[in-house]
């Protein structure tokens, strides 16, 4: 992909953004990055940017700055149907992602990581797996680093490790990953995408480049997942924590088994008991990284040791602490309905939720069985908090708190020893805070503070 003295416009100046506007820069193209927040928002990114040469657009986007290009690079954030993009497309501009500009330069295999819940937690423990067999590994994406920055690292032995989300895959063109993994598809980001089917098509893209060389992996306990099966061109493996299958991970008795080939030898992995994470869903992302590690040529012996010795992801069904015997949990990442069932069904009751944040299309009456069964009481934060409460009335005791610190204090003083209080918002984290991890470290200071103090 030749750059040199190209005019790239890079729409949207976060973290991808930056990267990619400097990297484009380094390979000799002509940058302007166009941003619709303020000059003063940006005042922390825009030195560089014009240190290296890039031109900078903020406070909006002007056409005449999108038509002038040979090249749009698109950041994850930014709509792909806002007005300025849907005009170029009709003139023919090509239009890419970060994830697909990186991809062309990035050497090695890929590995691809995509699903509603469990991504980061899957991408995590498969870069572990992967380093701790001594493969040369890299481990970005939607996890933090851009893939972008991967590129200088990479070599062509070097396996990458990339969570991909749905607002990445949808600017992919040449995107292939040698194992690709789908864990699961559930109603998310329907405020971006419109409806369940366009953001079940953004997750399919994944496996549109794959060839019969490459493997695509499944949950074969999840219907929508199960369809993307009949739309590849790879060897389909499936993982399942309910039910023997004919070829990929499954769970037999109290242990995980790995099934290379239809009609071979079984391969025992790892008891089930050493699995260090809580929840079923766990099991699932557990499953998924023993079938992907597998066909990467990594063995059971070794993966065993990886999966025992993995902590918790920060803000994903986090243990905080326990104060004055009831234990607090930071799921900030459960930021849709069905993350927040899966972090419910961790525990068996006793349970006070604080829900809550910026809404995204959600239908939280998806929750009522659960809310019956295990909640005590719901404490709701933010901007969705009042249709929360309208979907959950009657269903549990609701308390309105406004906000992260009052619901904490809240909780605190109404939960007895042995209860659990638990962020697990169902929404995303953009009314209140400025990412979900922003919300779950908040959280985890709150919690700190009781320690101590008269609650």
């Amino acid at each position: 992909m030749e750059l040199k003295n190209k005019r790239v416009l890079v729409v949207g100046l976060g973290k991808s953004g930056k990267s990619a506007a400097l990297f484009l820069r380094a390979l000799g193209a002509q940058v302007t990055v166009s941003d619709s927040r303020s000059a003063e928002a940006l005042a922390g990114e825009i030195p560089a940017l014009l240190d290296a040469g890039v031109m900078v657009e903020t406070g909006g986007h002007g056409l005449l700055t999108f038509r002038r290009q040979d090249l749009i690079v698109v950041s994850p954030g930014v709509p792909f149907d806002t007005p300025e993009l849907k005009q170029v497309r009709a003139f023919g501009l090509p239009i890419i992602g970060e994830l697909e500009l990186a991809s062309r330069f990035l050497q090695g295999q890929i590995v691809a990581i995509t699903g509603s819940n469990g991504k980061t937690t899957t991408t995590s423990l498969l870069g572990k797996i992967f380093a701790d067999a001594r493969v040369s590994t890299l481990v970005g994406g939607n996890i933090g680093t851009p893939v972008i920055d991967l590129i200088a690292q990479s070599t062509p032995q070097t396996t990458s490790v990339l969570e991909v989300s749905s607002f990445q895959l949808e600017t992919v063109v040449e995107f292939r990953p040698h194992i690709a993994v789908v864990l699961n598809i559930t109603q998310d980001h329907l405020d971006r995408h419109g409806t369940f089917e366009n953001y079940t098509a953004m997750k399919a893209r994944i496996t549109a480049q794959q060839t019969a060389e490459d493997f695509f992996v499944l949950n074969a306990e999840d219907k929508p997942t199960q369809m993307l099966a009949a739309q590849t061109k790879a060897q389909v493996f499936w993982f399942s924590g309910r039910r023997p299958i004919k070829q990929g991970a499954f769970v037999h008795g109290e242990s995980i088994i790995f099934l290379p080939r239809e009609g071979a030898k079984p391969e025992p992995v790892m008891p089930l008991a050493e699995i260090p994470l809580k929840g079923a869903h766990n099991v699932e992302n557990v499953l998924a990284a023993v079938c992907a590690a597998r066909l990467g040529g990594v063995s059971a012996e070794s993966i065993r040791a990886s999966v025992a010795g993995f902590k918790a992801v920060e803000h994903r069904l986090e243990f905080v602490a326990t104060v004055r015997g009831v234990a607090f949990y930071n799921d900030s990442k459960a930021t849709n309905v069905d993350a927040t069932k899966k972090a419910l069904e961790a525990f068996p009751g006793g349970v006070h939720l604080i829900l809550g944040g910026k809404d995204k299309n959600s239908d939280y009456t998806e929750l009522a069985d659960l809310l019956r069964a295990r909640v005590k009481t719901v404490y709701t934060i933010g901007s969705a908090a009042e249709k929360i409460e309208r979907h959950l009335a009657g269903v549990v005791k609701i308390v309105s708190a406004g906000t992260l610190d009052a619901a904490v204090r809240q909780a605190a003083q109404s939960a007895v020893p042995g209860d659990v209080v638990l962020l697990a918002p169902a929404c995303s984290s953009f009314d209140q805070f400025t990412s979900y991890e922003h919300r779950g470290r908040v959280f985890k200071e709150l919690v700190k503070g009781l320690v101590g103090a008269s609650v």
